[in-house]
């Protein structure tokens, strides 16, 4: 017959004194209580694994910071784990690994790897103003949080104020954005599921604006205007050097000298300063040598 065990008492615990030797009291049911020779005292459950059948044990924590009962807890939970089959310290360490990963791998830091990988498909402009739109916008509150935590109603929350401004564009665009991050951690095997894959659908589209235009039959009209108002001359040059170059007012405004062969005429783009990263020619007319001989003595130095 099984000799029974009687249950410690708090008493026995806090009592229980340093020996020689390590040595055990129990509990029953498997736990213990190991009091080792440097005054630790650690709980421990003895159990058989439930494939192998191996005796093996499992550790609960320092005594008093795991009491009793703590231990007592722990050792119905590990019992709840056996009965179906499961070793609880197998089941201990893969819940600790998927914490670890939560902290390891939130949306603030897939938020990171995608600037990283935007930047080389993209001008560096382009993806650090994306960026900036993510710091402003969401990664205020979603930073930290794990990315298999985010669902579509925490990031509605936060997008709803932006869409109440009326800005319509730049809530399309962190749509885009947060679901190439989300897609990033399904290719990486971090979740199974985009759960933000249609949250693009309960905006409204931004209403397109073409910028303002004035037909050719208007063009002296406008430069008469141009000619009265009150700007600075490099101002009126800029816009006068636009009309006759026919380039965006980002080529024009950045226009530089090294670019232009006044004795060839022409004012030639490099690929780098390119939309479509090639480079441009512009043969330069009489008015534009015109407007370029009176910017030459305003910045001809820079």
């Amino acid at each position: 017959m099984a000799k029974k065990v009687l249950p410690l008492t708090n008493t026995q615990v806090k009592q229980a004194k340093v020996q020689e030797k390590n040595y055990a009291i129990s509990d029953g049911d498997g736990l213990q209580l190991r009091v080792q020779t440097n005054g630790s005292k650690l709980w421990v459950l003895k159990y058989s694994h439930p494939i192998s059948k191996k005796r093996t044990n499992i550790s609960f924590g320092k005594y008093p910071d795991v009491s009793l009962a703590d231990a007592r807890n722990r050792r119905a939970d590990a019992k709840k784990l056996l009965a179906n089959n499961i070793d609880p310290k197998s089941h201990r360490d893969q819940v600790q690994q998927q914490g670890k990963e939560s902290l390891e791998n939130t949306f603030g830091v897939f938020a990171e790897k995608w600037f990283e990988l935007k930047k080389q498909s993209v001008k560096p402009e382009t993806a650090e103003k994306a960026y900036q739109s993510l710091e402003k916008h969401i990664l205020p509150s979603l930073a930290n949080v794990p990315i298999q935590d985010i669902k579509p109603l925490p990031v509605i929350r936060i997008l709803e104020p932006v869409k109440a401004k009326g800005s319509f564009e730049t809530v399309k665009r962190l749509c885009r954005i947060i679901n190439e991050i989300m897609r990033l951690a399904v290719a990486s095997g971090h979740i199974e599921v985009n759960y933000l894959a249609e949250i693009t659908k309960l905006f409204p589209a931004a209403k397109k604006q073409h910028m303002a235009t004035i037909k050719p039959e208007r063009l002296p009209e406008l430069m008469q205007q141009l000619h009265h108002a009150n700007i600075t001359k490099t101002t009126r040059c800029l816009i006068e050097f636009q009309l006759h170059a026919m380039k965006r007012p980002i080529e024009a405004a950045t226009a530089r000298w090294c670019d232009i062969n006044l004795d060839d005429g022409t004012w030639t783009i490099p690929a780098e300063r390119m939309k479509m990263k090639k480079p441009h020619t512009i043969p330069l007319t009489d008015e534009t040598h015109a407007i370029l001989e009176v910017m030459q003595g305003i910045s001809q130095h820079r």
